[in-house]
């Protein structure tokens, strides 16, 4: 990616993190239920409180003021980090969202690590072996990780990997081993994704005719696979690994819910059951910016891989000069 090109995509950013933030306020708004009555517990008809405690929480909330005026209150707060206070239970919706971040981070950091090994290993040893029977298979892996539900596979850890041989604990967020079924829940139907991507692109590479000219030149087969078409073919999933790390953190809702851990994606659950507004918006806006990021990372990488992307601004850049 260019340098002038970095300018235009942190403003790309910055636009996916506004429309993130007005999208969400504008369903959870949309959504029937009132997070002050739940708290209150008059949400299902049982009042025990009063109109005036109700508007006095209301007030305390800024839930009485107009809707566009709390559009613009929550916005301008938000660019100074501030989410407002969680209606359920009154700690600081922003300082919520980034305790509950670490154990998150940790499981989709080591789901995302697995996820590119299986899916890296099982594309290129798929394309690379002669063994036509074990190209099949090791092939008919990705569409197959990406149909099985994820809480089913967690289900299915759980009860062989913890019930049954007592390797890893089943529950908790305690320990280097409380995180491995929940990270290989996470990463099976992500790595199937990428393994699929890069297979397809492995085989595309292979079949181009600068293939049979370095073959022709004396490289050997595994030099050709390793060294020439895996490097072109690892653009395309590089750009998905962009795009599923995000969905990576999205997937913790489900995860950390069968697995019982402490995470962002428990604190998001509890959220939107209660219409916790202040809290489900910290939430999207750091799935977001989390997002953003790593997509921002993958494009600094592509020029890596890949110099010809590099070439035109230079070009461009001596065109300029020359005239």
């Amino acid at each position: 990616m260019s340098r002038t090109s970095v300018p235009r995509r942190l403003a790309q950013a910055v636009v996916v993190l506004w429309a993130a933030f007005t999208l969400s306020f504008v369903v959870l708004y949309l959504l029937p239920g009132d997070a002050v009555l739940t708290k209150l517990g008059s949400a299902e008809g049982g009042v025990t409180a009063s109109d005036a405690e109700v508007a006095a929480a209301r007030a305390a909330h800024g839930l009485d003021d107009p809707l566009p005026m709390q559009y613009g209150k929550r916005l301008l707060a938000a660019l100074r980090g501030d989410f407002g206070t969680s209606v359920s239970t009154g700690d600081d919706a922003t300082h919520l969202v980034l305790s509950a971040l670490p154990p998150t981070l940790a499981v989709t950091g080591l789901a995302l690590v697995l996820a590119v090994l299986f899916g890296g290993g099982v594309a290129v040893l798929g394309t690379y072996t002669r063994q036509r029977w074990l190209g099949q298979l090791l092939l008919s892996l990705p569409p197959l990780g990406i149909s099985l539900p994820s809480f089913w596979v967690g289900l299915v850890l759980i009860q062989v990997f913890s019930f049954q041989l007592r390797l890893v604990p089943a529950l908790g967020s305690t320990g280097f081993a409380s995180l491995v079924l929940p990270a290989v829940t996470l990463a099976l139907p992500t790595g199937a994704i990428i393994g699929q991507v890069l297979a397809k692109s492995l085989r595309t590479q292979l079949a181009e005719p600068y293939v049979e000219v370095v073959l022709a030149k004396g490289a050997s087969r595994g030099r050709v696979h390793f060294g020439h078409a895996l490097r072109g073919a690892a653009l395309p999933a590089l750009t998905l690994v962009g795009v599923v790390a995000g969905n990576l953190l999205a997937g913790s809702v489900v995860t950390e819910t069968v697995f019982a851990r402490d995470g962002v994606g428990r604190v998001t659950a509890a959220a939107v059951t209660a219409q916790d507004i202040p809290v489900v918006q910290a939430v999207i806006v750091l799935a977001a910016f989390f997002f953003v990021a790593v997509n921002l990372a993958v494009d600094l990488l592509y020029p890596l891989l890949d110099p010809r992307l590099a070439a035109p601004a230079a070009r461009t850049g001596k065109v300029t000069a020359d005239a």
